[in-house]
């Protein structure tokens, strides 16, 4: 069975939005929730091999290859990829992460055409539009608040997000206009309540937050150790390692000065490891 087909097995139960982490389920969407990212992971997945940046750009005509390149790169730092080797022109493959998404996909492709009006359009393009839906800031803590309490007036939503008026007022603005949030009735202060499709998305959640346990544990890796700064090329001071003093009378620093250095050497001149900016020569 194609992992990407339609799910016609029978839909989890329904979900308790007081028990969703949002936080955790908004850094799971913002990892798979970027424009090509999921074009990419279903074309691997359909390859099922190894395969160059030109091999999956090829199969997504309508972008170039730069960003599908640039896409990649943030995958694979992601853990939903791995690449054979550094070199320049290395292969790409699903990791163990990146395969497991394909639970995900499906819910998500199930209930949007359940819940949203589309045109027949490519099942990678059906998900990333559902998934820019979710993808947006406050989203989800927006759909547990009226998932857990029911419809809420404006105000009362921005209270419990914690974020102000006008950032409250624009996100529910924009889940209006994608169909996840509706109003009670047309009056001014009409409360804001789920609409199906937003009520609809538990199950949506629910798989999501399930695929997230290993991201989480991908995050809490310990980070790489950091590169060591580059070896001076001159020892530090003596004293200290401060910088000498040339606060000096003015006659007694130019008596003091070494002979002119060509400009290239003085340009990275310094006196006891004490680099200091060389402006330019008369005329410069």
């Amino acid at each position: 069975m194609n992992p990407y087909e339609p799910n016609t097995e029978p839909q989890p139960p329904a979900f308790s939005f007081d028990s969703v982490d949002a936080q955790r389920i908004d850094h799971a969407i913002a990892r798979i929730g970027p424009k090509w990212t999921t074009w990419s992971t279903m074309i691997l997945a359909q390859e099922s091999r190894p395969m160059r940046v030109r091999e999956i750009a090829a199969q997504l005509p309508f972008v170039g290859e730069q960003s599908v390149s640039q896409r990649l790169m943030y995958m694979h730092a992601d853990g939903l990829i791995t690449r054979a080797d550094v070199r320049r022109r290395g292969t790409y493959q699903l990791s163990a992460l990146g395969e497991s998404l394909a639970p995900v996909h499906r819910t998500l492709s199930d209930w949007s055409r359940a819940h949203l009006p589309h045109q027949t359009i490519a099942e990678a393009e059906r998900v990333e539009d559902a998934l820019g839906r979710l993808n947006l800031r406050h989203t989800t803590a927006v759909i547990q608040a009226l998932g857990t309490n029911g419809p809420l007036r404006f105000s009362h939503i921005a209270e419990e997000i914690g974020v102000d008026r006008p950032s409250a007022r624009h996100r529910l603005l924009r889940m209006q206009a994608d169909g996840l949030v509706g109003r009670t009735g047309s009056h001014h202060g009409a409360p804001y309540v789920l609409t199906d499709a937003g009520q609809a998305l538990g199950a949506v959640y629910a798989t999501v937050e399930h695929w997230s346990e290993p991201v989480t544990t991908f995050n809490t890796s310990p980070s790489p150790a950091r590169v060591a700064a580059a070896t001076r090329t001159h020892e530090r001071p003596a004293d200290g390692g401060r910088c000498p003093d040339r606060s000096g009378p003015a006659p007694e620093r130019r008596r003091a000065q070494r002979p002119v250095q060509p400009r290239a050497a003085a340009a990275t001149a310094g006196v006891g490891g004490c680099h200091r900016p060389v402006g330019p020569g008369p005329g410069g």
